[in-house]
């Protein structure tokens, strides 16, 4: 789809990033450094170069390749790969989108010799780290590899026969109970045909003394600290064994120090736990599921008195990124989140954020944060603090009755509205259901359309006026204000630019609109034309 002026303006909200790049390319821009930025821009996971637009982000026009047809086939040859331009006739001048995909998994791009990537303002080579961690994508599944000198024996009797049950119950298979400890580990592709243990095995089911030898840095680190500001910890457990053999103790030591939020609603008392068990153990699943177990880094959760921070080893996965992480997974350890599947840890192999905003939303805490993830690591903090007791008493109410037909995209839509921030394209078609279960409303047509929470919420929230306001004033109203401080202009009139002060909330066209009605009823006519032209009201 070709890029549009709304989808412009979404983009121009963000800064540079390196997968975002603004020049003012007014005149020309030269070809060979185009293609650098898109050699930077795929070697990222994609992104666009936006021609047009200067550092502040202000749209300064660009005359650069008048014809997108040749740059499209001139820079798809030089790279081998799908690059697309379109252009977004802006009121301040043309503006150039040049959209570069993202690289195959494991297949860096260069170009003159140079793999290029972006640190921050700057093009550079990649070091040879980074093209080591690029080359690495492509091989096998780690967890799903024979750890070398292993056995049976390395295995916690007790985790194996936690993992039976919880495979039991999860997949109601009666005849997993019968199973010798051979089979069923081999049924579950945790060992291969002659005992050799998979890394996957050793990290869930290990005893201590075997993953101590075999995979050090299959350690989980938990710290309390009560404040934010300090380095030094209160308490400090080390876990180097099994995943199996210490999860629930781990979650218990955490709820210890787990704030209650307390808030009424009429007659209902309602308790919320700082942080959400179901998000807590989501989120360590999910370090513990995704780090890179090649490096020598240990799993780290941080508890502080109102938040919680889980720190693993290794980037995101291939192709996953802070912005797609909800619509796309790719396990890095396939075979040790599908153990996890197996026994009902985690719904389906590689998933999991979705339900972590979902309650986080629900509850009407912030999303989680993966703001501090880079390349090196995944950092992803859990807010405890509930920001709106109205919202989450209005999501109370909204979901005793429809939040059982909400997706993770519905619950985006609530937040993302409820902050009173733009929706993006990709989410737009699933207003309608919002909006016909009268969750949500909207106002206008077209790129006037406004989208805002429900008169419940507003009654929750003691404001009623605030609803008026977003609603904006029935026709009538609206009408009645326009001629009103038309009239008392008097003879000099009114200009466009002064009426829409005084109705904010509607658009130019939509207060055209009121003014036509006026002027067919012989209220108000006017005079002059373009700019100068003026609103009069009529005499008697």
């Amino acid at each position: 789809m070709p890029a549009s002026p709304t989808e412009l303006e979404q983009w121009l909200a963000r800064p540079e990033d390196e997968r975002l790049e603004y020049k003012a390319a007014r005149s020309q821009f030269n070809p060979d450094e185009l293609t650098r930025y898109c050699v930077a821009m795929a070697n990222a996971g994609g992104g666009r170069i936006i021609l047009g637009v200067n550092d502040r982000r202000e749209v300064v026009g660009s005359e650069a390749f008048p014809n997108l047809n040749r740059l499209m086939q001139d820079q798809g040859n030089r790279l081998h790969m799908n690059i697309e331009a379109d252009e977004v006739l802006h009121a301040n001048g043309r503006v150039v989108v040049v959209t570069v995909p993202s690289r195959p998994v494991g297949v860096p791009i260069q170009y003159q010799g140079a793999y290029w990537m972006r640190r921050g303002a700057e093009l550079i080579a990649m070091p040879p780290e980074t093209l080591r961690r690029i080359f690495d994508e492509a091989q096998p599944d780690h967890s799903a590899r024979i750890c070398p000198g292993t056995s049976t024996d390395d295995l916690s009797i007790e985790a194996v026969e936690r993992f039976r049950d919880m495979w039991r119950r999860a997949s109601a298979n009666s005849r997993l109970a019968s199973l010798d400890r051979r089979q069923l580990l081999s049924d579950a592709e945790l060992i291969d045909e002659s005992g050799g243990v998979t890394y996957a095995a050793l990290i869930l089911l290990g005893e201590p003394r075997a993953v101590a030898r075999h995979l050090a840095q299959a350690e989980s680190i938990f710290e309390y600290r009560s404040q934010a500001t300090t380095t030094d910890h209160e308490q400090r457990l080390e876990f180097k064994k099994g995943f199996l053999l210490y999860f629930d103790e781990l979650w218990q030591t955490i709820n210890l120090r787990n704030p209650t939020h307390q808030f009424t609603d009429g007659l209902l008392r309602m308790d919320i736990r700082g942080i959400n068990e179901t998000v807590a153990r989501e989120a360590i699943l999910n370090a513990i599921a995704h780090r890179d177990y090649r490096l020598p880094g240990s799993v780290f959760i941080r508890q502080f008195p109102k938040r919680l921070e889980i720190v693993s080893p290794g980037g995101l996965p291939p192709g996953v990124t802070i912005d797609n992480l909800l619509w796309r997974q790719m396990p890095r350890n396939r075979r040790l989140a599908e153990a996890f599947a197996k026994c009902g840890l985690v719904e389906r192999a590689g998933q999991g954020a979705n339900r972590m905003f979902e309650r986080c939303i629900a509850e009407g805490k912030a999303l989680p944060d993966f703001s501090d993830s880079d390349e090196y690591q995944v950092s992803v903090k859990l807010d405890g603090e509930i920001r709106d007791e109205n919202f989450l008493r209005f999501l109370e109410a909204v979901g005793a009755e429809t939040a059982s037909s909400f997706g993770t995209e519905h619950f985006l839509l609530l937040d993302l509205i409820h902050r009173e921030q733009p929706v993006p394209e990709r989410l737009k078609p699933s207003l309608r259901l919002l909006i016909d279960t009268g969750v949500v409303e909207t106002v206008g047509r077209g790129r006037g359309t406004r989208h805002f929470l429900s008169r419940r919420y507003y009654r929750f929230a003691g404001r009623p006026g605030a609803y008026t306001q977003r609603r904006g004033l029935d026709r009538h109203t609206s009408q009645a204000l326009l001629l009103s401080h038309i009239e008392a202009a008097g003879s000099g009139g009114c200009p466009m630019a002064e009426l829409q002060e005084v109705l904010p909330g509607l658009s130019r066209n939509q207060i055209r609109g009121l003014l036509h009605s006026l002027r067919t009823q012989g209220k108000v006519r006017v005079e002059g034309r373009t700019r100068s032209a003026r609103w009069i009201a009529n005499a008697g």
